[in-house]
């Protein structure tokens, strides 16, 4: 099996529970997969597969809920096992997707996959003690349609999806943590814990990467990365800001020092 096709098909399959264990198998038999760095790969379906359900809306139409009501938690839980599902998508697109990058550069977005393969199982398992499945409640594709701007150009895709739109959820986790505590729900308390940690790694990849690219192409990260963000639209972050943890994930001082500009 080679590791970018297999990674395509993985993308491919519609049903979440399906794409995630086929995404964790690969994981698995690392140590048994090819890998062809060059192979010009096409895909046979639209990407991403996904299931009819949930209903896609703008952002703004996504509706606001409570953690403090069952419904509420199941509504707020509901959304970031969509943004996790949306994750797995977007370690699988960064891995078929980009030829010509190192070997490390295709198995560190396979361990990524994996793990959001994870946390969206986990999410999935919490919701069901809600009485809630995955697509009950409306969404919105702010990860994929950045995936979509930046489908020809590598350096973008780092820049501009684990570093800027995966590295604000560092930023939101604790506050939605402390929330939930405050509501009851040890066991989502537990599983954000899981997820923050293993974001921070996430988020490093993007940032090692990144740098790789910068530095293989002569640019300088901090200056070329206003020029991604204004060229693809980027959203601009906002406080309150998680240092410690972007700097865990390898944002340098100046790239947190240039967050200072966008206060809450």
């Amino acid at each position: 099996m080679e590791l970018r096709a297999a990674a395509l098909e993985a993308l491919s399959i519609a049903e979440p529970a399906a794409k995630a264990a086929a995404t964790r198998a690969l994981l698995d038999t690392r140590a048994g997969l090819a890998l062809d760095t060059l192979a010009p790969l096409h895909p046979g379906t639209a990407l991403p597969g996904r299931p009819a359900q949930p209903a896609l809306v703008e952002p703004k139409d996504v509706p606001r809920r409570t953690p403090f009501t069952r419904e509420g938690r199941a509504a707020l839980l509901h959304a970031v096992a969509h943004i996790e599902f949306n994750a797995i998508n977007l370690a699988l697109d960064a891995i078929w997707r980009f030829a010509g990058m190192p070997e490390r550069y295709y198995f560190d977005w396979l361990t990524v996959a994996a793990e959001e393969a994870h946390h969206f199982t986990l999410l999935s398992e919490h919701l069901a003690t809600l009485g809630c499945r995955y697509g009950d409640h409306a969404a919105h594709d702010g990860l994929w349609t950045m995936c979509e701007r930046t489908a020809h150009d590598v350096t973008a895709r780092m820049a501009l999806v684990p570093r800027t739109l995966e590295a604000r959820g560092l930023d939101a986790t604790p506050p939605m943590q402390k929330k939930l505590a405050k509501a009851g729900d040890a066991a989502a308390v537990a599983i954000l814990g899981i997820i923050l940690r293993d974001e921070v790694g996430h988020v490093a990849i993007g940032n090692h990467w990144y740098r790789w690219l910068c530095t293989r192409d002569g640019l300088d990260p901090l200056a070329h990365y206003a020029v991604l963000a204004a060229r693809h639209g980027a959203p601009v972050p906002k406080g309150p800001f998680n240092l410690e943890a972007r700097a865990s994930a390898g944002f340098t001082p100046d790239e947190l020092a240039s967050l200072g500009a966008n206060p809450a």
